[in-house]
């Protein structure tokens, strides 16, 4: 007489298969996701470097004068300039022109810059 076997649920050799492939899987996006959290901080830096731009420009049409900011004192010299945290700012002004530089601390290293003569972040 042979027993029927009415047992439910899996093996030990199938719950290591399934922790295997997550394993797997794990061990390929982190080094992905890495690479995703730098290039969105990068992004953080540009934005608010095109952005401290725009806030000096709005600046020199009311008083006909660029300032010199830092990422500290953005938002008291230019109204309307708020920074992210982590991203270190410097904007250099000249009597009519002015330079901008940004990056990031968590960021992939890069400094980008902004020069108000040819425009655009460079």
């Amino acid at each position: 007489m042979t027993a029927i076997r009415n047992s439910k649920g899996f093996t030990l050799i199938e719950l290591l298969v399934v922790v295997a492939i997550i394993g797997i899987l794990a061990a390929i996006a982190i080094p992905q996701f890495a690479v995703y959290r730098q290039k969105g901080f990068d992004s953080r830096a540009q934005s608010d470097l095109r952005n401290a731009a725009s806030a000096q420009e709005a600046y020199f049409a009311s008083y006909q004068l660029y300032v010199s900011v830092s990422e500290t004192d953005c938002s008291t010299k230019l109204p309307g300039c708020t920074m992210s945290n982590g991203v270190k700012l410097s904007l250099t002004a000249a009597t009519d022109t002015f330079n901008g530089t940004a990056s990031h601390t968590n960021g992939s290293g890069k400094v980008w810059t902004y020069n108000s003569t040819t425009g655009g972040i460079q």
